[in-house]
C-alpha cells in the first residue's frame, strides 16, 4: 500500500453552472495550498445542480475520490468550498483521510503569517468560532460521557465541555478586541485633531499594496513578500503629497473570494481603519488575468464592512508585466465604475507621481465638501 502523506492534498470542487471560473479558482486553491507547504496531486471536478447534503458529492463519488487520493499518496482530501459539520464528517468516513474545506484552508494560512499579538487573538477568535459546529466530528473521544469536578453533571459529554471551553475563550478575546478596537478609535481622533488625511490602501491578497506603501513611503524596512495574506496588520506610514501636505497611508490585510465570515468578522477592529479612512486605494493586479472578479471580490468585501462609499481610486499595479498596448484599454475598462483609475508598476515606481496628484485632488475635493457641509 502506497504511503500516504499529510503534504500532499486531492482537491475536489462542484461546478454547479458550468462557471468558467472553476479553474481559475482551483488554481487559486492549489496557491494556497503552496503557501502552506502541501502539493497538490489531484483534482476531481463533479458537475451537479447542487452540493450533495450528505457528504458535499455525494457517496459513491466519495469512495472513487478517497480511492483515486490514496493511489496518488494523498493523505488530505480539500473541498474548494464550505463543508457543514456533517458533510466534513461524511466525507472523512467516506473517503478515509482527513477533510479541509476552503475557509479551513484559509484560517491555517492566517495563522501561519500573524506575527502580532493582536493578529494571533483575531485569529484565534476566527478559529473558535469555526470550530464550534464542528466539535461532534472531532473524533470519538469527543464523544464519551463525562462527569466529575468542574462539569455539569454525570451525563456531559466531552464535546459540550470541549464547546463551553471555546464559548469562554471567544468571550475572553472579545473583551481583548474591544479593548484594541477602543485604542484604535482614539489614534483615528488624535490623527483627525491634527488634520492628517489617512489614505487606506485595500486589494486582492497578493495585488502588491505593501510594495506600494514601501514606494510611497520610502520605508525600505516594510515588510514585503510574493506570498498569500503576508499583511495582517495595519501599517501605517505618513507620506508627502505633491502640494506639500502630509497624509498617513494604511496597508490592511488583504482580501481573497470566499473569504470567511468569521475571519472578516473577527479582524473587524483592523477592517475598521477602511472604513474611517477619508480615502481608498484600490490596488489590482490586471495581469493577473482574472482581476475584474477580483476587484468584484473586494468591492463586496468593502460593503460588508461598511467601506463601500468611501472615496475610491483603482490603482492597476504591476504594469510592467502588461503588453504597453494594452494598458489604456484595461484602464478605460476599470473606469467604467466611475472610479478614478490610475495605472501603475509599484515595483518600478511608474505612474507614482500620477497617483499622489490624484490622492490629492481627491482629498481636497473631500474636505471641500465637508467644510461645505459645516
Amino acid at each position: 500500500m502506497r504511503q500516504l502523506s499529510s503534504r500532499k492534498a486531492f482537491l475536489v470542487a462542484l461546478d454547479e453552472d458550468d462557471s468558467l471560473d472553476v479553474p481559475g479558482s482551483l488554481e487559486e486553491m492549489s496557491l494556497l495550498l503552496g503557501n502552506l507547504g502541501i502539493t497538490t496531486t489531484g483534482i476531481s471536478i463533479q458537475r451537479r445542480s447542487r452540493p450533495d447534503p450528505g457528504s458535499f458529492i455525494g457517496s459513491g463519488k466519495a469512495e472513487l475520490v478517497g480511492a483515486e487520493a490514496r493511489d496518488l499518496g494523498a493523505g488530505l482530501i480539500v473541498v474548494n468550498g464550505s463543508l457543514s459539520p456533517g458533510q466534513a464528517a461524511a466525507l472523512g468516513r467516506l473517503t478515509g483521510l482527513a477533510v479541509w474545506d476552503r475557509p479551513l484552508v484559509i484560517m491555517k494560512i492566517f495563522e501561519d503569517r500573524a506575527q502580532t499579538g493582536e493578529a494571533k487573538l483575531q485569529i484565534e477568535l476566527a478559529r473558535c468560532r469555526y470550530e464550534i459546529p464542528f466539535i461532534k466530528g472531532l473524533g470519538l473521544q469527543m464523544s464519551r460521557p463525562g462527569g466529575g469536578v468542574g462539569t455539569r453533571g454525570p451525563g456531559e459529554t466531552e464535546f459540550e465541555r470541549h464547546r463551553r471551553k471555546l464559548e469562554r475563550r471567544i468571550r475572553e478575546i472579545n473583551r481583548k478586541i474591544e479593548a484594541i478596537r477602543e485604542r484604535r478609535k482614539d489614534q483615528r481622533k488624535h490623527r483627525i485633531r491634527a488634520g492628517l488625511a489617512t489614505v487606506a490602501l485595500t486589494g486582492y491578497t497578493n495585488s502588491g499594496k505593501s510594495t506600494l506603501l514601501r514606494r510611497l513611503s520610502g520605508d525600505s524596512d516594510l515588510p514585503v513578500a510574493d506570498k498569500l495574506f503576508s499583511t495582517l496588520d495595519p501599517f501605517i506610514r505618513r507620506v508627502r503629497l505633491p502640494g506639500g501636505d502630509p497624509a498617513l497611508f494604511a496597508d490592511t490585510v488583504g482580501f481573497i473570494r470566499d473569504l470567511p465570515p468569521d475571519l472578516v468578522t473577527a479582524f473587524r477592529a483592523t477592517l475598521e481603519e477602511v472604513a474611517a479612512a477619508d480615502l481608498v486605494i484600490l490596488v489590482a493586479d490586471p495581469s493577473s488575468g482574472r482581476y475584474e472578479k477580483d476587484v468584484e471580490v473586494v468591492e463586496e468585501v468593502l460593503a460588508s464592512i461598511g467601506a463601500g462609499t468611501v472615496p475610491r481610486i483603482i490603482a492597476l499595479n504591476k504594469i510592467d508585466r502588461l503588453d504597453p498596448e494594452t494598458v489604456e484599454p484595461i484602464r478605460a475598462l476599470a473606469g467604467r465604475s466611475g472610479d478614478r483609475v490610475v495605472p501603475i508598476s509599484a515595483l518600478r515606481g511608474d505612474k507614482i507621481p500620477e497617483l499622489l496628484s490624484v490622492v490629492e485632488e481627491m482629498l481636497s475635493m473631500s474636505r471641500g465638501k465637508e467644510c461645505a457641509s459645516c
